[in-house]
């Protein structure tokens, strides 16, 4: 059995041209979004952190985790995990203790100082979620409809990890 295009559905060629289009638009969104947390840093004056440090402490929030749980659970998409966090402990914005069932695990949890990073990149997407609607750009419909979207392509790329043995 092939699969039959509908009429008027684009070719395949077009389709995957659409697809690319997306993962480009998906990268670059990715990007701008730390370029938005930075600039709002260095409009408070916070210069110590970059957007990544504080996207990841965002992420954490009031949870104690893991590395591997950062990953796992997808509060953190960067390749040197450990690096920043030992530099956001050694900033004074994470606490870090042994985990007591396996020594070499670490767990980490917001400071004082790391919970009010927190609240400042909390407050700016607040900002931007009221800005978004208020502006006509994206309505809870279109909200969820975009929502909706993304989890398929991440169920879609998440088994083809998953089956690919």
């Amino acid at each position: 059995m092939s699969f039959q295009r509908p009429l008027g559905a684009p070719s395949r060629a077009a389709y995957v041209t659409g697809y690319l289009e997306a993962l480009s638009l998906v990268e670059r969104l990715h990007r701008l979004l730390l370029d938005v947390i930075k600039d709002e840093f260095e409009r408070l004056g916070i210069l110590e952190i970059n957007a990544v440090q504080a996207l990841l402490l965002f992420n954490i929030g009031e949870n104690e985790v893991t590395a591997g749980e950062l990953k796992s659970r997808g509060y953190y998409q960067g390749s040197n995990v450990s690096y920043n966090l030992k530099k956001l402990v050694d900033m004074g914005y994470m606490h870090h203790q042994r985990c007591a069932v396996d020594r070499r695990a670490v767990r980490v949890r917001l400071t004082e100082k790391g919970r009010e990073i927190r609240d400042v990149v909390a407050a700016l997407f607040e900002r931007h979620a009221e800005g978004l609607e208020g502006h006509g750009v994206l309505g809870p419909d279109g909200l969820d409809q975009v929502t909706a979207a993304l989890r398929r392509v991440e169920r879609y790329w998440a088994d083809q990890i998953r089956y690919i043995y």
